[in-house]
């Protein structure tokens, strides 16, 4: 499992349990007023640069992300080398995490361009090892919004969570990542990201997954 997810069960194992009951008794409701409060993707149609997944994510791409509980309470950050390759029309990204505590990781995504919706949208479907199911998406303007669910081992308990993310393109070299992560509706946490690829991401890249710390200066 990646260890933001690990990191996430074990943070809100306690406070899960007080408030499960709760978003229980009170689920349709909640799911009625997140409905009404979705962000809608297609209306950043105008947003530019216009983003294109495989012309951004081909190459060499390094990122810092932090993790925030649903106070906004930071509790962990981390960094990433991304490699992207194209195979059969599949984009595929290879991500290797260091976390500020030392624990390493690793993830591949699988994403596939799926057509165009109704509205001359482009239409992604992605998969990775920790992800149940399908990610499903759809890019407008600068934006990709995706969806997809994660199973939680929260000791010996399976829990299911949400991931509402967000990726802006906001110039040739960066764009930026917000992860909303929700259960019965209710939030628990978000990841933040920046994405810093080409001559900027050669210029700090690759990055450090040896040590958190930078080594000690020679006096």
């Amino acid at each position: 499992m990646n260890p933001i997810l690990t990191r996430l069960s074990q943070m809100t194992r306690s406070p899960m349990r007080r408030f499960l009951p709760l978003a229980a008794c009170f689920g349709l409701t909640l799911s009625f007023l997140s409905a009404c409060a979705q962000n809608d993707v297609t209306a950043l149609d105008k947003r530019r640069p216009l983003l294109s997944l495989e012309a951004f994510f081909a190459g060499d791409t390094v990122a810092y992300g932090i993790f925030e509980d649903r106070f906004g309470n930071l509790k962990r950050q981390f960094r990433v080398n991304i490699t992207g390759t194209i195979e059969d029309d599949v984009l595929i990204l290879d991500e290797q995490f260091l976390y500020d505590d030392g624990e390493r990781n690793s993830r591949i995504w699988r994403i596939t361009r799926t057509g165009i919706d109704e509205n001359g949208h482009i239409a992604y479907d992605g998969t990775a090892v920790d992800i149940n199911g399908v990610a499903s998406g759809i890019v407008a303007g600068n934006a990709l919004n995706w969806r997809y669910d994660v199973t939680l081992d929260m000791g010996g308990t399976q829990l299911e969570v949400h991931f509402d993310d967000w990726i802006y393109q906001q110039d040739e070299h960066i764009a930026l990542n917000r992860a909303y992560v929700s259960k019965y509706n209710i939030d628990i946490g978000s990841v933040s990201i920046v994405f810093v690829r080409g001559d900027a991401a050669a210029a700090i890249g690759p990055l450090n997954l040896e040590s958190w710390s930078p080594p000690a200066s020679s006096s």
